[in-house]
């Protein structure tokens, strides 16, 4: 019977607090989407990798080579850790569309003449492999098929080593090794613009000066194979050859960005969650400690009739549950919901064979052990304390507390206030924690809309400093092979070319103690003009006489500082070791890259001006005459469209980041609500007798309604400052957390965002106030003052 009764109060508790319920209801929510969110998309695109990679094989290392003879792999096989060997040949190619004006760039990998290869196997989606002896078909990328509507049967025109054939598609496949199809020195895919062939090795050996030989070399490694100590061994073995040394998967663009992306996603499931999880179960504990406290005399009256205290406990701990329960299961669904909706996005980006997206039960485990204990430790602590009392004790009011006039009462300050305002000063000033503990709520709600600000603002600045300072170029052309300087004024000579700047690259590792970092030098003007340098003040710099230049980011990873010697090992030509000093730092938001004069690098390399590409600046009204002039240059290996690549970017940025700044913008909105709901409303219903009062004694409904929501309006503003310092806080830590070698966010907070969070917690507010001015107009004075005295 008594179960009974209470589970019938229960129901009618419920009924009462739905507002407050759903409130709460609202800010678990929150915290367990953002987990389960974050969770299922970095399972679902880890899991996806490894069955892609194991069951296509994807290699372990790759060499590249400028040329090595086939008989070499017998040696080659005997090394100690190589488990299976795979040579090839890989070209680069430019192709021609029909119907598509743009330059087209690419590479050919080879295939055994009619079969899959051992490694990097294909994975066929229309169409067949090329047959044997066939010297005219292809295989072509998925993502450049879909991009021009390309099916097996098509031809296209390809140039492969300064020759034209027509290719016939015999089929259309995906690869583990371009999971992310993008070019080599492009940041994101450009679908329409770059393409992956195969062909049989047979064919490409012929057409590229190959036959009998190879210059790429694929590995796979045995158990507990010593990778640095094989590295060694091949890079030894192929110098001879032209090898630019071995790489692992991690210096393979496809891998490597996909790790990035992983990393970036277990940064997002680590540390949003916990924020936004540690944020509701703050404002959790809070909220069900006062909501148990207003019901201190209804807990002592069934006390009086003889329920125990352990049935009281749980009478009122399986209300905190149902609540929990309900964010919980609003939760998962939300999440698990954001979750298929981005497999599209990712799908766009990462071809795999099949992505599944499944919540994992330890996420909906954690997420509700963590709401829970926050739940029932608040309920808990206010049960105990109230079940502690005896129930003649308890059903009485409070006593009056002894309050003496504060020191704000007493300045001139505080004598000038009327008395509306002095008695919401009272009360907040004679409440101290209560009112510590609504600040700070609304202050965490307020520093979550900063730091959803600050993710919308920061990309926005990290693009424009890229392509409206570092990268200030239309067109980026790089050569097949290093070329004389003297090809920069035939550049110059191109119609629509207003401006030429050539610049030289090469492969090399940087070595600073027992750190290093493989990138690339790149050799420019002693002033770049079309791609600058800025420090940290974002002023061009001037390139150094001597010494080298490094990103920030990779100088520390190096863990070298300014006048550091770098030790630099060249991976192309005479691969020579040299010694330069760290001149200076650059500050760039996306990439990492060593600078130093282009005629610097052709004297150390010991050869005559020598560039490896352009960058040209170019009037757009004679856009079609310079790429149908560019595309007859036989020596240009690939042509690069700044704009391409910046619309790539962004379209990148809108879809990943800044769709997940927008959610939790709306989520912390939704935590601000919640939090203002439930202070306003438990604060009514703490000072619904003394409210009360104050109408019978002839306070009008306006007066009264002034000094409620003088308090909601004086909470709000102190808690804006501490949520703009949280908020910073929460910036700083998704700053560090999202830091990687392909882009830094920067940590800039402009005025408006400030501004939207302090907007956002007013509305939030404004909102409130409007629902607890229709509440006091329903204030039942006579059964607010029924009280025994």
């Amino acid at each position: 019977m008594k179960v009974g009764t209470l589970h019938l109060k229960l129901l009618r508790d419920l009924f009462r607090l739905k507002g407050q319920a759903l409130a709460i209801a609202v800010v678990i929510a929150s915290g367990v989407m953002t987990l389960i969110m974050s969770v299922t998309t970095l399972e679902a695109l880890s899991g996806s990798r490894d069955r892609f990679y194991a069951s296509h094989h994807y290699a372990d290392l790759f060499a590249d080579i400028k040329r090595a003879p086939l008989g070499l792999l017998e040696r080659l096989q005997t090394l100690d850790g190589v488990s299976r060997l795979e040579p090839r040949v890989r070209a680069p190619v430019r192709l021609d569309v029909t119907g598509f004006d743009d330059p087209v760039r690419g590479v050919i990998l080879s295939l055994p003449d009619g079969r899959q290869p051992n490694l990097n196997r294909l994975h066929l989606l229309a169409g067949s492999l090329p047959e044997a002896g066939r010297n005219d078909q292809a295989i072509v990328s998925d993502a450049f098929a879909d991009a021009h509507g390309l099916r097996p049967g098509d031809t296209i025109q390809a140039i492969i080593d300064g020759r034209q054939t027509r290719l016939l598609l015999s089929g259309i496949a995906r690869s583990p090794e371009i999971i992310y199809q993008a070019a080599p020195t492009d940041l994101l895919p450009d679908y329409k613009r770059y393409a992956t062939l195969w062909m049989n090795e047979r064919t490409l050996a012929n057409a590229y000066g190959m036959k009998g030989a190879f210059n790429q070399l694929l590995i796979t490694l045995q158990a507990g194979a010593d990778v640095d100590t094989l590295i060694d061994e091949l890079d030894l073995i192929l110098a001879r050859y032209g090898g630019t040394g071995t790489q692992t998967r991690h210096d393979q663009q496809s891998h490597r960005f996909l790790e990035e992306e992983l990393a970036q996603q277990r940064a997002q499931a680590t540390i949003l969650p916990a924020i936004f999880l540690a944020v509701s179960a703050f404002l959790l504990n809070v909220v069900m400690a006062r909501i148990i406290q207003t019901q201190r005399e209804p807990l002592a009256m069934l006390k009086a009739f003889g329920y125990r205290n352990g049935e009281l406990a749980r009478h009122y701990g399986l209300l905190a549950v149902l609540i929990v329960l309900l964010g919980w299961v609003a939760g998962v669904l939300l999440g698990a919901w954001a979750a298929h909706g981005l497999a599209g996005i990712y799908a766009e980006y990462f071809r795999f064979p099949e992505m599944h997206f499944h919540v994992p039960p330890w996420a909906m485990a954690l997420a509700l052990g963590v709401a829970g204990l926050a739940a029932l430790a608040g309920t808990w602590h206010a049960v105990g304390r109230a079940v502690r009392e005896p129930p003649a004790e308890a059903m009485r009011p409070p006593a009056p507390q002894r309050f003496r006039r504060t020191w704000l009462e007493r300045s001139p300050f505080g004598r000038a206030l009327g008395n509306e305002s002095r008695i919401v000063l009272r009360h907040l000033l004679r409440h101290p924690a209560k009112a510590s503990l609504s600040v700070i709520g609304i202050a965490l709600s307020a520093g979550l809309l900063l730091m959803g600000a600050y993710q919308l603002s920061a990309v926005e600045e990290m693009l424009d400093q890229q392509y409206r300072q570092v990268m200030r170029m239309d067109i980026e052309l790089t050569f097949s092979d290093v070329t004389p300087a003297r090809a920069a004024g035939e550049l110059r000579h191109l119609p629509g070319v207003l401006v030429v700047e050539s610049w030289r690259r090469v492969p090399v590792t940087l070595i600073h103690g027992h750190r290093e970092y493989r990138t690339s030098l790149l050799g420019m003007d002693e002033r770049p003009r079309m791609r600058q340098v800025l420090d940290p003040q974002g002023r061009p710099q001037t390139l150094p006489v001597e010494g080298v230049m490094l990103t920030r980011f990779l100088a520390d990873h190096l863990q070298a500082g300014v006048g550091d010697t770098l030790e630099v090992a060249v991976k192309e030509g005479r691969r020579q070791h040299l010694k330069l000093p760290l001149s200076a730092l650059v500050d760039e938001p996306i990439g990492v890259g060593a600078y130093l004069q282009r005629d610097t690098l052709n004297a150390l390399l010991n050869e005559g001006p020598a560039i490896s590409g352009a960058w040209l600046l170019v009037d757009s009204d004679q856009q079609a005459a310079l790429n149908d002039a560019l595309h007859r240059m036989p020596a240009v290996a690939s042509i690069g469209m700044l704009s391409e690549a910046e619309r790539g970017i962004r379209d990148y940025m809108d879809e990943t980041i800044l769709m997940f700044a927008l959610v939790f913008v709306a989520l912390a909105g939704s935590i601000a609500f919640g939090v203002t709901y439930n202070n306003a409303r438990i604060t009514f219903a703490e000072r619904a007798r003394e409210l009360a009062t104050l109408r019978v004694l002839g306070y009008t409904r306006a007066e009264v309604a002034r000094i409620l929501l003088g308090e909601i309006v004086l909470i709000t503003l102190l808690a804006i400052p501490l949520g703009w310092l949280i908020g910073v806080g929460f910036s700083a830590l998704l700053n560090q957390a999202f830091s990687n070698d392909l882009f830094r966010v920067p940590l800039t907070l402009p005025p408006y965002a400030f501004g939207f969070a302090a907007a956002g917690v007013v509305a939030a507010s404004a909102i409130v106030a409007v629902l607890v001015i229709r509440r006091l107009g329903r204030l039942d004075m006579v059964t607010a003052l029924k009280a025994v005295e």
